[in-house]
């Protein structure tokens, strides 16, 4: 018996020392893998190409076409960026340009100014809200021809540079001439910041660039001066910037020595950010406004509040971006934004959504969601156990595709009628507001000296709307009965909205279309509620 198990173990044995010899030897035998292989046969195809090919190739085009395939195929944030756009792709993020400092829009054909920038050249010569331009250096920008793109072609230019525009101005017979010297133009981040209600702040931004945190700071001392206890922030529809500036903006609420965010991939080490004690609003009621359209950074700063208890956030899931580019410089100057790590929240959560079935489905994601019901009904998105994670108070926050908020808002398409979004196509509302501003500017001054009394008394009435009517009309928008009854209060919102933007600024627009936002008014609702805030164990 034992030697049959002696004999037994012994050819096992053997069979085992057989299979590692036979295993190394073939491993010995197995070429080693070239890293270069893949670079080689490209390279050894774009030869026979430019060798054989029936007809002349575009080499560059063809190597350009390639790389934007191939980083399609790795996620959908890493990106290729040509020569020509990697300055005109910067500029949002880095808060200038050079140009002429107008914000304008095309009106039946015609460049119209909407806002001269405070300090900017134009502004300085004494361009106002209303002119027309109609010749830039002697050539008519009047007709069909006229796009956003041909603006930005002949206006902007290198600082030092000079542009000569004629301007229509209602009133005087003959054209304005200006010459006009570019300089380096401000790209705001906030667009809005003002008392919302007495000791509460309302501070609006848009993207996180390199003036952000300058601006922000700016905000929050003007708002301090005027009573701020509570702050309403407004990341709705931002879709993030750079990580640094979101990490800064975190640090703002939250005491020193708590993670905000950490970053790691398959080349990248794990990598902390953590607050400092410099925090300008690390106490009092904070209440952050996200939805389906906040991504990246947004989330970084709405992650780090809701995991470590500090404010309450409401609205909708947010994107679910949590990828982390950095941009790598081709020979030629082109750049690709490479997807290098990702990106996780205080709890350890990373709330990169799926990209698995492709980049088209990835951009749909909105419809789905709208599909699923997620976008009206919280409890149609169910989230697996693998998923959970806890906040410093042991709440639950999950992962897997975007940041849960705390208080969910429905969203309401019911304002969003035909009708309205036809006004909205053809340009109507702002196109009907700038003629009656360009037209009234004068006597809504002498009516209106502030804007406290032109919120308070400017009313849109009847005979108003009979105008914006026959306007529309000759338009080409025929009046809808039905859906201008879903859409009026959407409607005269902005048009309110807009002739205060063209009197004064942004945050007068903001502040009348946030009386009619109900988002807002439900955030203004949450910061005032003492009991939720008890209720979540938030700190204030």
């Amino acid at each position: 018996m034992n030697k049959l198990i002696f004999s037994q173990q012994s050819g096992i044995s053997l069979l085992v020392c057989l299979f590692l010899f036979f295993s190394i030897t073939l491993q010995a035998q197995k070429p080693k893998q070239d890293p270069n292989a893949g670079v080689k046969k490209y390279n050894a195809a774009m030869q026979l190409i430019n060798y054989a090919y029936v007809d002349t190739i575009n080499e560059a085009r063809l190597v350009e076409k390639a790389i934007i395939e191939t980083l399609q195929e790795l996620d959908p944030h890493s990106v290729y960026i040509s020569k020509k756009d990697v300055k005109r792709a910067n500029e949002p993020l880095e808060g200038n340009f050079d140009g002429i400092g107008v914000q304008f829009e095309i009106i039946k054909d015609t460049i119209s100014v909407v806002h001269a920038i405070p300090g900017g050249p134009s502004e300085r010569l004494g361009i106002f809200s209303g002119d027309k331009i109609v010749k830039i250096d002697g050539e008519v920008v009047v007709g069909k021809k006229i796009t956003n793109q041909f603006v930005l072609d002949h206006l902007r230019g290198k600082r030092g540079t000079t542009v000569d525009v004629s301007i229509f101005r209602r009133g005087k017979k003959d054209l304005i001439d200006f010459t006009i010297t570019r300089d380096k133009i401000p790209i705001t981040s906030i667009d809005a910041a003002y008392m919302i209600k007495p000791g509460i702040g309302y501070i609006n931004l848009n993207k996180f660039a390199q003036t952000s945190m300058q601006e922000f700071n700016e905000a929050v001392t003007l708002l301090n001066a005027q009573g701020m206890k509570s702050m309403i922030l407004d990341l709705r529809n931002n879709s993030g910037g750079y990580m640094g500036t979101s990490i800064e903006l975190s640090d703002e609420f939250l005491g020193p020595g708590k993670l905000i965010v950490y970053t790691q991939g398959r080349q990248a080490q794990r990598e902390d950010f953590y607050s400092s004690s410099k925090g300008r609003f690390e106490s009092g009621k904070l209440v952050i406004m996200i939805n389906e359209n906040s991504a990246s950074a947004s989330e970084i700063v709405s992650g780090a509040i809701q995991d470590w208890d500090r404010g309450i956030i409401v609205g909708r899931r947010s994107f679910g971006k949590g990828l982390v580019q950095r941009p790598f410089q081709l020979p030629d100057s082109s750049q690709i934004r490479l997807t290098t790590a990702r990106y996780y929240n205080p709890s350890g959560k990373c709330i990169q959504k799926s990209y698995a079935d492709g980049i088209d489905k990835y951009y749909e994601d909105f419809s789905i969601r709208m599909k699923h019901g997620e976008l009206i009904h919280p409890d149609s998105i169910k989230f697996p156990d693998s998923l959970k994670y806890y906040t410093s108070k042991k709440r639950v926050v999950y992962g897997g595709g975007g940041i849960m908020p705390d208080v969910f808002i429905p969203w309401d398409s019911t304002p969003v009628s035909d009708y309205y979004l036809e006004l909205r196509r053809k340009n109507v509302v702002n196109s009907f507001v700038g003629d009656y501003v360009d037209k009234s500017r004068k006597s809504l001054k002498t009516n209106y000296p502030d804007f406290v009394s032109f919120d308070k008394s400017f009313l849109i009435d009847d005979a108003f709307m009979a105008d914006f009517f026959t306007y529309a009309e000759k338009e080409g928008v025929k009046k809808d009965d039905k859906g201008y009854a879903a859409s009026e209060k959407l409607i005269k919102s902005q048009i309110k909205g807009l002739v205060a933007q063209k009197l004064w600024d942004m945050n007068e627009l903001y502040a009348i279309i946030n009386q009619y936002d109900e988002e807002v008014q439900k955030a203004i609702e949450v910061v005032q509620d003492d009991a939720l805030f008890d209720k979540l164990k938030i700190d204030r």
